[in-house]
C-alpha cells in the first residue's frame, strides 16, 4: 500500500505542474490560437461548425407562386421551407418574388439563409383582430376560450395579454391555435402566466414577421417585410417587430427593409454577434434597430433608419457594439440612444438628422451603476436636432468615462434655445475634443457643478 505520506506530495507535486502547464499553454489542445496550424483543407466533421468545406454547391428551397419547388404565398409555405432545410442540416429558403401574406411568423432555424428578391420579395402581416377571453385559462393550461372568435383561425399566431393580478403589471404569451372546437382553440404551448377574466385577458392576432428563438448562424437577406401598420394594434419590441430575436447567435441582417411594424423594424434580445449591414427601417411606430438587452457585440454597419420613433436603441446591457456609417433621419425622439450599462459602445461616421428630440442621448439611469459608460461618439454629422429648445447630445445621469470627438453639430434653423452638447449635472468625465458646433444658441452646456 502507498504510503499516504508520499502520495499526498507526489499529488500536490502533480497539480502544481498541471497549473503551470494550463498556464503556459502546454497542455494538449491548449496552445494559443496563434500558434495553432491552419486549417487549410477542412473536411466536413461531426459537431464542427466552425472549419466546414467552402462546398460548391448547397441545399437550396424555392418558394413562389409558380415556378417554384414549394408553390405558396403565405406564411405556411415559407415556413415549411424553412423546416425542410433545417432538417437536412442547413441551406438556403429562395423566397421568389410575389407578396406574401402571413397570419402567423416564419420561425427560423439554425443555419438557415432566407434570400429573397428585393423589393419585390414582400411578406405582409395579415390585419390583425382582438377580442376578450371568455374563460379563465390557468397557468398550466394549454387552451383559451374566445368571447368572439370570428376571423380566427387554426394555424394563427397570436398574443395574449392579462394584468397580473397580484402585482398590476402587463403579461404577454406569444402562441400558435393549433386546433378548435367552436370558441374554444388549443395552443401549441401551455401557460405559464394566470390568463383570468378579471385581468381583462385579450388575445390578438399579433406576432413578429420573422421569429428566432434559441438559433444561430442565421443569415436574412435581400428582402422586403411590410407590418402593415395601419391595420395591425401596437406590439413593442419586446415581442415583435418586423424581425424579432431572442437569445441567438451569429445572426445576420443584410439588405432587409423593414417598414410600417406598429412596434419594431429589427429588434434582437440578449442575441449576441448580430450583424445589421445595408438594411433599411423607415415608417415603424417603435424603434427602427433595437439591439436589445444583453446583446453582445453587435455590428450595426451602413443602414438607413428613418421616421422611426427612435433610430437606433441601445436597450441593457448592449456592451463592445458599433454603429458606423448609418443614416438616421427623421426619427420622432431620438437618433441614437444610450442607457441601462450599454458599456464600451462606439458610434461613429453616421449622419443623424432632424431628431424630433435629441439628436444623441444618454439617458439617465438610477445611479451610477447602471448608467452608460465608457462609450465614444466619435466623427459624426448631427444636423437639426429637436425643437426650439433641442440638444444635439445630451449626456444625462451618472454617466462616466464618455468620449465626443470631432463631431460636426449643426443647426440649418434658428438658433433658438437649441444646444450643441448639453452635460447633465450628474455626469462624470466627458471628454470632449474637436468638435465643430455652428448655429446653436449655446455650443456647450456644462450643468455639472464645478
Amino acid at each position: 500500500m502507498p504510503d499516504p505520506a508520499n502520495f499526498a506530495l507526489n499529488r500536490r507535486s502533480l497539480l502544481q505542474l498541471s497549473a503551470g502547464l494550463f498556464a503556459a499553454g502546454g497542455v494538449s489542445g491548449m496552445l494559443p490560437a496563434e500558434e495553432r496550424p491552419a486549417v487549410t483543407h477542412p473536411r466536413a466533421t461531426s459537431g464542427d461548425t466552425v472549419a466546414e468545406p467552402n462546398w460548391d454547391e448547397r441545399l437550396t428551397i424555392s418558394v413562389g407562386s409558380r415556378d417554384a419547388e414549394i408553390v405558396g404565398t403565405n406564411d405556411r409555405a415559407l415556413q415549411a421551407a424553412v423546416d425542410y432545410v433545417a432538417r437536412l442540416g442547413g441551406g438556403t429558403v429562395r423566397v421568389l418574388p410575389g407578396v406574401y401574406r402571413l397570419r402567423n411568423a416564419v420561425y427560423l432555424a439554425s443555419s438557415v439563409r432566407i434570400l429573397g428578391s428585393g423589393a419585390d420579395s414582400i411578406l405582409m402581416k395579415e390585419p390583425s383582430l382582438k377580442t376578450k377571453l371568455a374563460a379563465d385559462s390557468d397557468w398550466f393550461d394549454q387552451e383559451i376560450t374566445l368571447a368572439d372568435a370570428k376571423g380566427f383561425a387554426v394555424g394563427d399566431g397570436v398574443c395574449l395579454r392579462t394584468k397580473n393580478p397580484h402585482n398590476g403589471g402587463m403579461e404577454v404569451a406569444k402562441r400558435t391555435l393549433v386546433a378548435r372546437s367552436g370558441n374554444r382553440f388549443k395552443l401549441d404551448r401551455a401557460l405559464r402566466q394566470n390568463f383570468w377574466e378579471m385581468g381583462d385577458s385579450t388575445c390578438a392576432s399579433l406576432f413578429p414577421i420573422f421569429s428566432g428563438e434559441n438559433i444561430a448562424d442565421v443569415v436574412i437577406e435581400n428582402i422586403t417585410l411590410d407590418g402593415n401598420k395601419d391595420n395591425n394594434e401596437n406590439l413593442d419590441g419586446n415581442y415583435a417587430g418586423c424581425v424579432f430575436l431572442q437569445d441567438c447567435n451569429r445572426i445576420t441582417m443584410r439588405q432587409v427593409e423593414a417598414r410600417n411594424y406598429n412596434g419594431d423594424g429589427l429588434s434582437w434580445q440578449i442575441c449576441h454577434d448580430v450583424l445589421v449591414e445595408n438594411c433599411f427601417s423607415h415608417d415603424n411606430t417603435g424603434l427602427g434597430m433595437h439591439p436589445g438587452s444583453g446583446s453582445q457585440r453587435p455590428v450595426i454597419r451602413n443602414n438607413r433608419s428613418e421616421r422611426n420613433d427612435i433610430g437606433i436603441f441601445f436597450c441593457w446591457g448592449v456592451k463592445f457594439g458599433l454603429a458606423e456609417k448609418n443614416k438616421i433621419d427623421g426619427c420622432r425622439s431620438s437618433g441614437v440612444s444610450i442607457g441601462h450599462r450599454d458599456n464600451n459602445n462606439l458610434v461613429c461616421d453616421n449622419d443623424i438628422l432632424n431628431s424630433g428630440k435629441v439628436g444623441v442621448l444618454f439617458r439617465p439611469e438610477r445611479g451610477k451603476a447602471f448608467a452608460p459608460h465608457r462609450n465614444r461618439i466619435e466623427n459624426n454629422r448631427i444636423v437639426d436636432s429637436g425643437p426650439a429648445d433641442g440638444v444635439a447630445i445630451d449626456v444625462q445621469g451618472e454617466t462616466d468615462a464618455i468620449v465626443l470627438s470631432r463631431n460636426q453639430i449643426r443647426e440649418s434653423r434658428q438658433p433658438m434655445q437649441r444646444v450643441g452638447i448639453r452635460l447633465g449635472a450628474q455626469a462624470g468625465q466627458v471628454e470632449m475634443k474637436e468638435n465643430k458646433i455652428d448655429g446653436v444658441s449655446v455650443a456647450v452646456a456644462d450643468l455639472r457643478k464645478s
